[in-house]
């Protein structure tokens, strides 16, 4: 006696009349031809789906923190999809902007038109909500003009500036910031005027613009905020380093002038790494050699600092600053070596 057909998925197939396998022969050749056809010829829906080289790369520029932000701002978008019969279009890769440096995520709620950006010295119509009272600018319209004016000074103004850098005009978005618990930030960019990118400008150009900036910073680092003095340091910096070398000697002072903002913004790293630009220009700097000392002490690199700080008394035995930071790193020492001598007589003791 025969036994049934078994198929490849291990199910067993029952005998079927003459006519039902003809039937079903010609829907399998005609649902092969469709599908044929789909592979030729695929949906353009699939295809829209692509990103380009530039969006790819930023995307592949996030930290952890924005990571994190990227899984709720789809999160958001997976929640407001409701039901599936009537579920809309999901939010795509190419809609979300990561800032180089992970200061936020920007995320496309209205797509602009043209392929121009605010450049520096664009004056930008900005309609911004969802700041907390008095960390942003006025709730409404308002003008900002890119690299100029007091408004990039303020804890808002940075971020702002890195986002329109980024926007078409008429486009829409909505910020999230690491550790930001609150509804995100929207952002509009009606419009905005010709600008110029910072290769455009003349060396004179450069130079005022960044005289400017170290002049600001200066009146704000003597004012107590040295966070906004570093904003400008760093403004200034980006201009003149874009000079054929070896540059202005201007850039010494800012990076001396940066280092010491640095320092009391608690980023002894920065402030070593900034004296050291500073030391090849001019090895002999008394206020990046005691900066650095004052660095190095803070990261632990006790012999590093004695270095710098007994150049800085060979060069200037009177200085009052150094004398009391090498007393600071030598008691420091002998608390190091007393701790270490502990350790070893418990452990051979």
């Amino acid at each position: 006696m025969e036994t049934p057909p078994v198929n490849p998925m291990g199910e067993t197939d029952t005998p079927q009349p003459q006519q039902q396998r003809e039937k079903n022969s010609r829907e399998n050749l005609d649902s092969t031809t469709q599908i044929r056809q789909q592979l030729r010829d695929p949906p353009t829906e699939i295809l829209d789906l692509g990103m380009s080289p530039d969006r790819a790369s930023q995307i592949l520029e996030n930290t952890q923190g924005t990571e994190k932000l990227v899984a709720e701002l789809e999160g958001d978008s997976d929640k407001s999809h409701g039901s599936t019969s009537e579920m809309p279009e999901a939010l795509q890769a190419s809609d979300l902007w990561y800032c180089p440096d992970g200061s936020f995520v920007k995320k496309i709620i209205i797509h602009g038109h043209g392929l121009d950006k605010p450049k520096l010295g664009s004056r930008c119509r900005v309609l911004a909500f969802g700041f907390s009272l008095g960390s942003g600018p006025p709730e409404g319209w308002t003008e900002l003009t890119m690299g100029l004016g007091p408004w990039r000074e303020e804890t808002w103004g940075e971020l702002i500036e890195k986002c329109l850098e980024s926007m078409c005009q008429g486009e829409e978005a909505e910020l999230q910031f690491p550790g930001h618990s609150g509804p995100p930030v929207r952002l509009t960019l009606a419009s905005f005027t010709e600008g110029r990118d910072s290769w455009e400008l003349d060396t004179s150009e450069k130079e005022a613009l960044a005289m400017e900036e170290r002049a600001r910073g200066t009146e704000l680092f003597r004012a107590g905020n040295p966070k906004g003095a570093a904003r400008c340091y760093g403004r200034a910096l980006r201009l003149l380093l874009t000079l054929p070398p070896p540059g202005p000697a201007e850039r010494t002072v800012l990076h001396a002038n940066l280092a010491a903002c640095q320092l009391l913004l608690g980023q002894p790293q920065l402030a070593a790494q900034s004296c050291d630009r500073v030391l090849e220009r001019e090895p002999g700097h008394l206020k990046a050699l005691y900066r650095r000392g004052v660095a190095e002490a803070a990261l632990g690199n006790l012999e590093k600092a004695t270095a710098d700080l007994k150049k800085v008394l060979a060069i200037d035995p009177k200085n009052r600053a150094a004398q009391e930071e090498l007393g600071k790193v030598v008691i420091k020492g002998k608390k190091q070596d007393a701790g270490l001598a502990q350790g070893l007589r418990k452990m051979f003791g």
